[in-house]
């Protein structure tokens, strides 16, 4: 009996020391909640920006939240109880020791839905052809940011998806930007960005190198230059928004708006036939004998769709009973999703959001 009570007093001192050793845990939750919460933001970031995609096929109005602020708030508590007694009739003697500890994890977290004035600046307003530029001076395939971001360059139209204004994009435009690839590469030239004073891009040109360029990238250039009804003898152009140009010194791009870039994204879903026979979703989206097909480009992205949910998904949403989703070996589509994303940080344009004040009591 001495021999249990000593094992007692040794597993809740024990178990008291444990809980008080615990009392150091600020700095330690720094590494593991800032990945947890990067994790979880990301991946309910991706879906939001799916699902919105895909009810814009069915007509849905799309609904966007933001995480405007998370505030996690720990506590820790314990407490040691201990007690001695004598019976003075019956000889013997008691000893009694108890811990106990109380540990909570209370997460604050702001939620802001995209609405009024942030709404229409976010999604309704064309990504300034300054950021287009500044995209691809930094490395983004320019075959890519152009059949994403724009309507017409030069009154050379894009595909256009939409069932007032569906049709397939011009050969030259294709041509363009097959050009413009193979410029990108050589880097046969370069771009020049003006910005304001809170570092937003007001203005850019872009330039056709002359030295070191060889022979056969330089008659590229200059079939690009006749492409656009540029001046074949000027080497620096003015990137203006709008169609068409002004003058033979100008490249003008009539960009999107990223209500428009999801809208144009949707038009290749690959939505069920039930759906499509029972009018729950647009159909006129797609384009019949699309140039992307006749040129060989293959379709910009792929969003699959299927009544189970897919075992390797890089992103996938259940809607109206049915999963879509990107294959996560699609390494096109995912490119492509990545970068629509990233769009969304240059639809952010006029003054900066207040972020909610919170109160967060200290015990």
């Amino acid at each position: 009996m001495v021999y249990r009570r000593r094992f007692n007093l040794i597993i809740a001192a024990q178990a008291i020391l444990w809980v008080s050793g615990c009392t150091n845990i600020g700095p330690g939750t720094i590494a593991r909640d800032r990945f947890d919460y990067v994790d979880a933001i990301s991946d309910s970031w991706k879906r939001q920006t799916l699902l919105n995609t895909v009810k814009m096929r069915y007509a849905d109005a799309p609904v966007f939240v933001d995480v405007s602020s998370i505030v996690n708030q720990y506590s820790l508590a314990a407490r040691v109880d201990g007690a001695l007694s004598w019976d003075a009739v019956l000889p013997g003697n008691s000893q009694m020791l108890a811990g106990s500890g109380i540990y909570a994890d209370r997460p604050t977290i702001t939620y802001q839905p995209l609405r009024g004035d942030k709404f229409t600046r976010s999604l309704m307003t064309p990504i300034p052809p300054a950021s287009v530029v500044s995209l691809i001076q930094s490395r983004w395939p320019v075959d890519m940011v152009l059949r994403i971001c724009a309507q017409s360059v030069n009154g050379m139209y894009n595909r256009m998806a939409g069932q007032l204004t569906a049709q397939p994009g011009d050969l030259d435009f294709y041509r363009l930007i097959d050009m413009l690839e193979r410029i990108q590469k050589s880097r046969a030239w370069s771009m020049r960005v003006e910005k304001n004073a809170e570092g937003k891009a007001t203005a850019a040109a872009v330039i056709f190198r002359q030295k070191g360029v060889e022979a056969e990238m330089a008659a590229e250039v200059d079939s690009v230059k006749k492409l656009l009804g540029l001046d074949a003898d000027e080497h620096e152009f003015e990137v203006v928004y709008g169609e068409p140009a002004a003058n033979d010194m100008e490249i003008a791009i009539l960009t999107r708006s990223m209500m428009e870039i999801l809208s144009e994204l949707a038009s290749y879903i690959d939505i069920p036939a039930s759906h499509l026979a029972e009018h729950r979703a647009t159909a006129d989206i797609a384009i019949e004998e699309d140039t992307e097909a006749a040129v060989g480009v293959g379709p910009l992205i792929r969003i699959r769709s299927s009544p189970q949910r897919p075992d390797d998904a890089f992103v996938a949403v259940k809607y109206r009973e049915h999963w879509f989703w990107i294959d996560d070996c699609d390494i096109k589509s995912k490119k492509v999703f990545s970068f629509l994303m990233f769009l969304f940080t240059l639809a952010e344009t006029g003054m900066p959001e207040q972020v909610p004040v919170l109160t967060i009591p200290t015990r």
